[in-house]
């Protein structure tokens, strides 16, 4: 019954989320919408009906955390490319350590915050 439930939630939420991508400009930025927040919200749906608001506050921090680190990706991606030295595969496998690391750094701040708190 779980994975009824996150079939409806999530392809409602991607149908929703590509509506809104329909209407953005440029069009590439419509798949953005459809992927992501809708994956997002589906998790988070779920968790807070399996475990409640406080394990849901957690993974929400976690994934605003994880987001500002692939930012920090897409940029030194596409400072890197844009130099047009090396293959666009090196530049993102690396780029990955460099997602990978923001991303532990903030979850060792978020571990750091609770246990302050």
């Amino acid at each position: 019954m779980d994975l009824l439930w996150r079939f409806l939630f999530g392809g409602l939420a991607v149908s929703v989320f590509a509506l809104i991508g329909d209407g953005v400009r440029p069009r590439r930025f419509g798949g953005l919408f459809a992927a992501a927040p809708s994956v997002a919200l589906a998790t988070l749906a779920l968790t807070v009906s399996r475990s409640g608001p406080a394990l849901a506050a957690i993974e929400a921090r976690s994934m605003v955390l994880s987001g500002l680190a692939f930012v920090l990706y897409a940029c030194v991606v596409r400072r890197a490319l844009a130099r047009g030295r090396w293959p666009v595969w090196a530049v993102t496998l690396a780029a990955l350590g460099i997602w990978g690391i923001g991303a532990l750094a903030a979850g060792a701040l978020l571990t750091a915050y609770d246990s302050l708190v």
